[in-house]
């Protein structure tokens, strides 16, 4: 199994898509990668929720991790979305994601179907059996509806061993906190969400699973590279004049105000699939302004560190 440092920003790729949402358009993805490991990124992250990976389809998320591994060229890890409601369906995602040259699987909690905590460890267990690379776990109670317990995660952890992280979207620094306290290096955690990076990281988180990384690269990842070098007053400086954007981000259903930011930037157009739909004229207001507000921050900030 491959070791991977789950350390700093990884970012949550969107999936951008031709004029009409019929295609991917795998030029904007190449650029996109390009550019975010030019902004110093730690890990790629294709195919999640921010990737809309509920309307691909299964050979389109196949390409997808294809074009973004070739494209990376073993730079940085990769690490696809494969999670569903399904078990089987999960493991089978997974390989299929590995066969296409992921370093490993993100796999968010069984949504709809409600699983008990039981039903919840013993998914995991039957995906970590089958899948032999490093799996992150992804709990995001607002989405799924379910919420992974500190208590049934350290049971998975005592029998999986290639269960190795855990992106919490759960907002609870305190469950971090537990986490940490009770698992310590056993599992890395990862701030499910950009506007909480600065406090997760205080109780031990080791990085973020962004949003705003795909608009902002270099700046998020001056966050959690000033917070791995225990230079909180630095982290704190980059993380206050991130807010805006990453408020901006979820103005509305994600992705569609970063693909709105990405598109202002000339990087690729706003369109998502049904059933989301593109940011509001009012939300592209809200984004561009918070874009320039960050641009002139992070100048100050450079400025005075010089």
């Amino acid at each position: 199994m491959k070791t991977i440092s789950f350390t700093g920003t990884f970012t949550a790729l969107v999936t951008p898509f031709v004029a009409g949402g019929d295609a991917v358009d795998f030029a904007a993805l190449e650029a996109l990668v390009e550019a975010q490991i030019a902004g110093g990124v730690s890990g790629l992250v294709p195919c999640g929720t921010t990737g809309e990976s509920p309307t691909l389809t299964d050979e389109e998320q196949v390409a997808v991790i294809k074009r973004v591994v070739e494209v990376n060229k073993g730079r940085i890890p990769v690490i696809a979305g494969t999670g569903s409601f399904s078990t089987k369906k999960t493991i089978a995602a997974s390989k299929a994601a590995l066969a296409a040259g992921a370093d490993g699987v993100m796999v968010v909690m069984p949504y709809y179907n409600k699983p008990s905590q039981d039903g919840l460890r013993e998914h995991v267990l039957a995906i970590a059996r089958e899948v032999p690379a490093p799996i992150v776990l992804y709990n995001i109670p607002g989405r799924c509806i379910v919420d992974l317990s500190a208590d049934t995660t350290a049971q998975i952890c005592e029998r999986a061993a290639n269960v190795v992280a855990l992106k919490d979207a759960t907002g609870n620094v305190l469950r971090c906190q537990e986490l940490k306290r009770r698992l310590g290096d056993r599992l890395a955690v990862l701030s499910g969400d950009d506007a909480l990076t600065l406090a997760f990281g205080s109780v031990g988180a080791s990085g973020v699973i962004s949003v705003t990384s795909n608009v902002k690269p270099r700046e998020v990842s001056a966050v959690t590279t000033a917070l791995l070098a225990n230079d909180y007053v630095r982290a704190r400086a980059y993380q206050f004049a991130l807010v805006d954007l990453h408020n901006a981000m979820f103005v509305e259903p994600n992705p569609a105000p970063a693909k709105a930011a990405l598109a202002a930037l000339g990087q690729m157009t706003d369109v998502v699939r049904l059933p989301m739909i593109p940011a509001s004229e009012g939300t592209k207001k809200k984004v561009v302004e918070a874009l320039a507000r960050l641009d002139q921050e992070f100048s100050k900030l450079t400025a005075s560190a010089s």
